[in-house]
């Protein structure tokens, strides 16, 4: 072991942690960067004689799981695979001698899945858990379980440099709580934000330039995308060409191993670098030499869109402590520099922790594992964080269209064999639902899936290069493809690839992404979720009817950009898809007017259409049509009058005022989401949209609130107020504020408090009026008007309005819609 291992910050601890393990099951270490968490406390797990079982680490990325594999082995001078070993998506390298595993993404689920015991695993540590992929939740909230109910001897061990201690201590409540210092060379910070108009990669070039030319040693700068780092790359390679010494390199997830390593590695004596990364560097690895850190604040953040169904990649702000991180490893070997890219108080507003995935992702990998496990109810699980109702409802509704679960939340053969796969559920359900003459050109499919070409969108394109020997990651792909096909107890064969029927394999995967181009010559497609997408221009698919997408970015407009498709044939959804069959009633706005016809679809792409004749059309299609036009055009198109919309404004305020009680929701939305409910009943005779005019709003209202709220409503919120001058006068209700009662000033006298409705819950606004009708006070606290501002208003009216009383004790003096000579 080197000796600067040895002096790593943790082994100040290690004696502790050691002595914590002897009596808790449950250990939770917070330890910045630097301190050695993930490679000097492992490798002193292993060595220590006292654990004589596997010691497993989850990663949360591929490049860390490896790197750390590394160089562990190296300490103890053996090559990976002996000792110390890693496993990751698609590549092992463990042997019978292995103790210490390095794993990542699903491999700890499916280790969990197949083997709940963990019968030989001793210790089971959870490495940068702030990071909170939704794999590290999942898998912790079954490691919990397993601890709980299958082996107590399991010691589980949660490290993180930042950590949400509030929310582990939720479910691990008896934790013993660990704390280590970081290796502590000081960072100076500097801000340099983006000034208005100025170009990102203009910027960063230019900090990187000044930072080479003033500050020793080598640059670490953290890019939102590989766009963005190929850009700077460009650029900055060619402006630094003549500065000997001098490398620029990439790392992103995207490079193979040998050139995430070239990034990573120590540089010869005598030379510097600049390393252009996303956030894969932010935690884990330690690039030697870096002393200057130049960050631009930026991340690409996925987030699920549970109305699409597609997840929108969007340039976000990070963390505060995402922020700390980055800082951090300009600080890991000597004092370093922080550039950060933008202001103070930029950093100031920025979150404190990174929203976690399970509260943005698309849960239906977890929802699957979940099923497997026993729970189909994911609120059931001890998770940090839980997630939405909606987004549960999602995961489910697509499990079920990829039938992978069935009607109950079970597991179908095809779910089954999906997690055996350890694949995405969408690529699952391709591999179980192709044809076996299909079955092969499937694999290669999902293979060129999880691995696409980040410049090109045609998914057939690049199974024909792998068929051709040709693509570029050729190797990778075939390791993939053969693992898969030995899972499915299957020989891959290349000679059976079909390039041309790629297409049909994505549509397995993706039913509710099937497109169809909206003109003949346009690039817009309609997706069979109602969605809209487009291609590229210059795409080898812009000129296909049909596609089956895979991969979509949803931007800032409505529609989102194909990333990853392949053509497919009428003939072939035909063929390979349930058609429905329907008589649909439409407006039409070209013509102004319902249009029937026979629509034959698959979602809601109308592959074929056939007109037929209003008269044909029975009275619930036309009925369900004259709905769908309300949809469209809004509920301004009923025939609402004063009665009928003061009765919705009034429901609306009784639901917010008065919320024990079972108000239906007349919002506008409300309205429109429940229209079957409450306007269908009424639709039987009206055959035209003109006969809309003729609905009563006000009955059909009364009868959906039903008896007694429609009774109690005239008490709880009355359409009137009787004032002490013996006037009834209208209140009238509007949603969001209090409800007003406009009334002359005198009308008013002798009342010393303000009035109420909702069982007293909300004060009355009171818009007094003079008695030529014009508002001179607006007010909830008629005592504190009598008592104060009244006097004002007394000292101005009483000369302009001589002949009404204006006494100097109003709050008892008789009120009167009259002149003074009434009062005698």
């Amino acid at each position: 072991m080197t000796q600067a291992l040895s002096n790593l910050p943790i082994g100040a601890l290690l004696e502790d942690i050691t002595a914590s393990l002897k009596l808790n099951s449950q250990l939770i270490i917070q330890a910045p960067p630097g301190a050695g968490k993930s490679t000097f406390l492992p490798l002193q797990l292993l060595l220590d004689p006292q654990w004589q079982g596997k010691i497993i680490m989850l990663e949360p990325r591929r490049l860390a799981a490896k790197s750390i594999a590394t160089f562990i082995a190296k300490q103890l001078g053996e090559p990976v695979g002996q000792r110390v070993g890693y496993r990751i998506r698609g590549e092992s390298k463990t042997s019978a001698s292995t103790r210490l595993e390095i794993v990542t993404e699903g491999v700890l689920t499916r280790m969990i899945q197949s083997d709940p015991e963990l019968s030989d695993v001793e210790l089971l540590l959870f490495d940068e858990f702030h990071e909170r992929s939704i794999h590290a939740d999942l898998g912790l909230a079954l490691a919990l379980e397993v601890q709980q109910v299958f082996n107590e001897q399991l010691k589980i061990i949660v490290m993180s440099a930042t950590l949400d201690q509030a929310g582990l201590h939720s479910i691990m409540p008896d934790a013993a709580i660990h704390t280590s210092q970081g290796r502590g060379y000081p960072i100076e910070q500097r801000y340099a934000p983006l000034k208005p108009n100025q170009n990102l990669i203009a910027h960063i070039c230019q900090q990187s330039i000044k930072a080479i030319n003033e500050e020793a040693g080598s640059i670490l700068v953290f890019l939102p995308s590989v766009g963005l780092i190929n850009a700077c790359l460009e650029s900055l390679s060619n402006e630094l060409s003549q500065v000997n010494g001098l490398k620029v390199l990439p790392l992103h997830g995207g490079l193979d191993f040998a050139a995430q390593q070239q990034a990573i590695q120590p540089c010869s004596k005598g030379e510097r670098k600049v390393v252009l990364t996303t956030n894969i560097a932010e935690t884990s690895l330690t690039i030697e030499g870096v002393r200057i850190v130049i960050d631009s604040g930026l991340e690409n953040r996925a987030s699920f869109d549970l109305s699409s169904g597609i997840t929108r990649l969007e340039q976000k702000w990070i963390s505060q402590s995402s922020a700390i991180q980055r800082a951090g490893r300009a600080g890991r070997t000597e004092p370093g520099v922080c550039v950060r890219l933008f202001s103070e108080s930029q950093f100031n507003q920025n979150p404190s922790h990174t929203t976690p995935e399970i509260l943005r992702s698309d849960l239906a990998p977890l929802m699957l594992e979940a099923v497997l496990w026993g729970s189909s109810d994911l609120t059931a699980l001890q998770c940090v964080d839980q997630p939405s109702p909606a987004a549960i409802s999602a995961a489910s509704d697509l499990l079920q269209r990829l039938t992978l679960l069935t009607s109950d939340l079970t597991l179908t053969q095809q779910g089954r064999r999906t997690l055996q796969l350890g694949v995405e559920p969408r690529l699952g359900a391709m591999l179980s639902r192709a044809p076996d003459a299909l079955f092969d050109t499937a694999l290669v499919t999902a293979a060129v899936l999880e691995e696409p070409l980040r410049n090109s969108d045609d998914i057939a394109f690049q199974v024909a290069l792998f068929a051709q020997r040709k693509h570029p990651k050729q190797g990778v792909l075939k390791r993939r493809v053969e693992s898969l096909a030995s899972r499915c107890h299957r020989k891959f064969s290349a000679a059976s690839i079909q390039t041309d029927q790629v297409g049909v394999c994505l549509s397995f995967a993706y039913p509710d992404r099937l497109g169809q181009r909206r003109s003949l010559s346009g690039n817009q497609y309609q997706l069979a979720s109602g969605h809209g997408a487009f291609v590229d221009e210059n795409s080898r698919l812009s000129s296909d009817e049909y596609l089956a997408v895979a991969n979509l970015q949803k931007g800032r407009q409505s529609a989102s950009r194909i990333l990853a498709a392949a053509s497919i044939s009428l003939s072939e959804l035909e063929t390979y898809h349930r058609l429905e069959e329907e008589d649909v009633v439409q407006w039409s706005d070209e013509k102004q007017a319902m249009l029937a016809e026979h629509q034959t679809r698959i979602g809601q792409l109308v592959i074929k259409r056939k007109p037929i004749s209003p008269s044909e059309i029975s009275p619930q299609v036309l009925a369900k049509g004259l709905l769908n036009y309300i949809v469209k055009k809004g509920l301004q198109i009923l025939p609402w009058n004063k009665d009928s919309e003061a009765l919705r404004s009034r429901v609306n305020c009784a639901r917010a005022w008065l919320p024990e009680k079972e108000w239906p929701d007349w919002s506008e939305q409300g309205l429109l989401n429940n229209l079957e409910s409450w306007l269908l009943p009424y639709l039987d005779n009206v055959r035209s949209v003109k006969a809309l005019q003729r609905l009563n709003m006000l009955d059909i209202l009364n009868a959906e609130l039903g008896w007694p709220l429609n009774q109690e409503i005239n008490t709880l919120l009355p359409k009137a107020l009787k004032v002490p001058s013996g006037s009834t006068k209208a209140i009238h209700y509007s949603e969001g504020q209090n409800p007003k009662l406009s009334v002359k000033l005198q009308e008013m006298f002798g009342e010393p408090q303000s009035p109420t409705v909702a069982q007293g819950r909300v004060k009355v606004t009171l818009e007094l009026l003079s008695p030529a009708q014009r508002p001179l006070q607006v007010t909830q606290d008629l005592a504190g008007f009598w008592n104060g501002a009244y006097k004002e208003v007394q000292k101005e009216m009483k000369g302009r309005y001589p002949k009404h009383p204006w006494p100097d004790d109003p709050a008892s003096h008789q009120a009167t819609s009259k002149t003074k000579r009434h009062l005698k």
